[in-house]
């Protein structure tokens, strides 16, 4: 047997391949849209890659799958479990066999047994394999998807706090609870190898190596500790990370069926002579750094820089707007980065590309921001001449804050901007500078006035305190 494990740091996503090497044929579990590393892997091994096996309909980015059954042939295993709304929609397109838990089915000498495991989502199943060509008569793993991972297990809010379905949170704590006593009667000695690591909104606390046992799980797992029904469901849905509002969107994407890559065009390089009447209805998106962006811009736009792509496109492009980015160079290895990283998490709408020497050149970047030192701004905003944000996620605002903010998370500023009356310059601050850039481009574009608190949080502290390394742990950096 060949078992090859893939990571897409993006968006801690791991997804695997498995492969017979006596008939030469391999599947992949939980694939990511970018297949071209299953493909490549199989033939190197000498291997035919003919199914895709799923997990559970996923939130967090499109799947491969659509993409695998169209490009090779790839046979679909997927959910038959949960209600009618959480069907695959596109497998009647494709050869497929729908499972239901206790189904089996065989890639070669390696068998996947399925196990309806719901929680995170109604569907969600988990594969145990056996590696019948070793001679082996019980399985040696299970495919975990996102119901265990490593050091914490699935949330069951995603339904609710992304798609809306009121009251699902509570209903799916309860069918999690159920589905642990299920992971609890397994042999100990079984790997585990689940879809997400440390960093995905997936679940909170997750682990960052990549595998681990039924039975460490069974004895560190925090999730897994409580025997009382009530106190599980209370501390699976409390503190749970925010969910990203683009979840929703990869639900049904993945639901449907994505489009698929090898039909989709390139984003054209746009010359600025067309820019006026190019980017009208149109999101503007600058991938600069935030230094760059803030020294000069063109008046509306978006920043986000690349690296910061795949944690806050989602939350903030509108998926309803098509979107032309800014970038140093049209045809760089970066731009493509930067347009697979979109692509990763169902944005297809990039328009094109327009350089920021070109856009300089023509005059259109004539928008600026001011950042300010944290003792350049405490008398400004103890005086309440201004109105300072706290872009930082709520398990941060918890910790510790700057006593005159006002917490307005960065993935629900361009909605909370909008019922915004107060006509005071804003601050926009978290915990060391990077998210507040991202914001200060937000505010911009919504017309309003911005200062970025340079430091954020931990300059705060610091300016607080004669010595700034008796700052309390809250202040540190994150």
């Amino acid at each position: 047997m060949l078992l090859k494990y893939f990571y897409d740091q993006t968006l801690a996503h791991a997804s695997y391949l498995v492969g017979c090497q006596k008939s030469g044929t391999a599947i992949v579990v939980d694939p990511g849209r970018d297949v071209e590393p299953y493909l490549q892997i199989a033939a190197e091994n000498g291997m035919k890659l003919i199914g895709v096996a799923e997990t559970h309909i996923h939130a967090d980015y499109v799947s491969g799958a659509h993409e695998l059954a169209a490009r090779v042939g790839a046979k679909l295993y997927v959910s038959d479990e949960g209600p009618a709304e959480w069907k695959y929609q596109y497998a009647a397109r494709y050869e497929h066999q729908l499972l239901k838990d206790g189904d089996e089915f065989k890639v070669g000498n390696i068998k996947f047994t399925v196990l309806h495991t719901p929680g995170h989502t109604p569907e969600s199943i988990s594969f145990l394999l056996t590696d019948l060509g070793g001679g082996a008569t019980e399985p040696m793993g299970i495919f975990t998807g996102d119901f265990v991972f490593v050091g914490s297990i699935g949330r069951p809010d995603l339904l609710e706090e992304a798609a809306g379905i009121f009251g699902s949170a509570k209903v799916g704590a309860h069918e999690l609870f159920a589905s642990v006593q299920k992971f609890r009667a397994l042999p100990d000695y079984l790997q585990i190898w689940p879809a997400h690591g440390a960093g995905s909104a997936c679940g909170k606390g997750l682990g960052a190596i990549p595998s681990s046992t039924v039975g460490y799980e069974k004895r560190f797992n925090p999730a897994l500790q409580f025997t009382d029904e009530q106190d599980f469901v209370d501390y699976i849905l409390a503190d749970q990370p925010e969910a990203p509002k683009y979840f929703a969107v990869m639900k049904r994407v993945n639901k449907v069926g994505p489009e698929l890559l090898a039909r989709a065009s390139a984003p054209v390089s746009m010359d600025a002579a067309h820019f006026a009447e190019r980017h009208q209805n149109a999101t503007l998106l600058d991938l600069a750094d935030k230094g760059t962006f803030r020294r000069s811009h063109v008046p509306g736009s978006l920043n986000i820089p690349t690296s910061g792509l795949a944690a806050w496109a989602g939350w903030i492009l509108d998926y309803a707007r098509p979107a032309y980015l800014i970038v140093d160079q049209a045809d760089s290895p970066e731009t493509a980065r930067a347009i697979q990283v979109l692509q990763k998490i169902g944005f297809d709408r990039v328009l094109g590309v327009f350089t920021r020497s070109e856009l300089e050149q023509a005059g259109l970047l004539t928008a600026s921001y001011t950042q300010l030192t944290a003792t350049e701004l405490q008398p400004l905003i103890e005086a309440g001449s201004v109105q300072l944000l706290d872009v930082r996620s709520t398990e941060e605002w918890k910790a510790g804050h700057i006593p005159q903010a006002t917490h307005a998370f960065l993935g629900k500023l361009p909605r909370y901007l909008q019922t915004l009356t107060d006509p005071r310059p804003i601050v926009v601050q978290c915990q060391a500078g990077t998210r507040s850039a991202i914001a200060a481009s937000v505010v911009m574009a919504c017309g309003r006035e911005v200062i970025d608190f340079a430091g954020g949080y931990v300059a705060w502290c610091s300016s607080q305190v004669a010595d700034p390394a008796s700052v309390s742990s809250a202040c540190s950096i994150r």
